[in-house]
């Protein structure tokens, strides 16, 4: 009975991880840009006794899980500081307590010091980069290689100055997998160099690609499982003391 309680109770330990991940897509379906979660499937490892492999299986995960690259909606809103990626591809950015890595996140904003920064107050990084500053303006350019150009406050009718290029790289951008802080960075080795292949869409905002309907229908699917290996556990119970009810000697 030992070995049916264990297996049920390592099934439970799976579903409890695939819940958390599920959770995780769930708290952030209305973030611009953001990439589903994956399972990490991992692998099946033996329990070794005496040298020996056992009966015993355990799920082992094999290294970070990976994350949907399907590109979410596109919205148009109309706002100049609102920048899409039409198809593939990753704006560069600069976490505050974090080495540079990927995003698809393109709600951005200027800080009180003139630094582009999308909503979770990353820096944006520029073809060198380094942080793109916009100084005062009247309006705002960005065009498709994310060349990012002003009307200056008062400047002459007509001028027009470039400030900066939001720094892009378009596949093949391979290998890659969320950090402990949730952005996107190669697995092994540094970030790829920006290539400016990536189409960028001024006014235009994405949104995450998690399905809300094919997450709750998983979960549904989840507390199914889970609340089969409870009744698993109780049933290996049942027929332990039965088991043990048969060989007790007669009173």
């Amino acid at each position: 009975m030992d070995r049916m309680i264990h297996t049920a109770l390592n099934a439970l330990a799976v579903r409890r991880d695939a819940k958390t991940t599920q959770a995780q897509n769930l708290a952030n379906m209305n973030v611009p840009g953001f990439r589903r979660d994956l399972e990490n499937d991992g692998g099946t490892m033996f329990l070794e006794q005496m040298r020996a492999a056992s009966s015993r299986a355990f799920r082992m995960e094999t290294g970070p899980a990976g994350f949907s690259a399907k590109a979410g909606f596109l919205n148009p809103t109309g706002e100049d500081l609102d920048v899409a990626i039409a198809d593939q591809g990753y704006f560069f950015i600069r976490p505050e307590n974090g080495d540079p890595a990927l995003s698809r996140r393109g709600d951005l904003r200027i800080d009180a010091d003139g630094v582009l920064r999308n909503g979770a107050g990353d820096v944006m990084l520029g073809i060198d980069q380094e942080q793109i500053v916009v100084p005062a303006h009247r309006s705002v350019t960005i065009n498709e290689l994310g060349e990012i150009r002003i009307a200056p406050q008062g400047g002459e009718p007509g001028e027009v100055v470039l400030v900066g290029t939001l720094a892009t790289a378009a596949p093949p951008v391979t290998d890659l997998a969320k950090g402990l802080d949730g952005h996107i960075r190669p697995k092994d080795g540094p970030l790829p160099a920006p290539d400016q292949q990536a189409r960028v869409l001024q006014g235009t905002l994405e949104g995450s690609n998690v399905n809300p309907v094919e997450e709750l229908i998983a979960s549904i699917d989840l507390q199914r499982s889970f609340e089969l290996g409870v009744r698993m556990i109780s049933t290996a119970r049942e027929i332990d003391e039965a088991g043990a009810s048969l060989m007790r000697a007669p009173e």
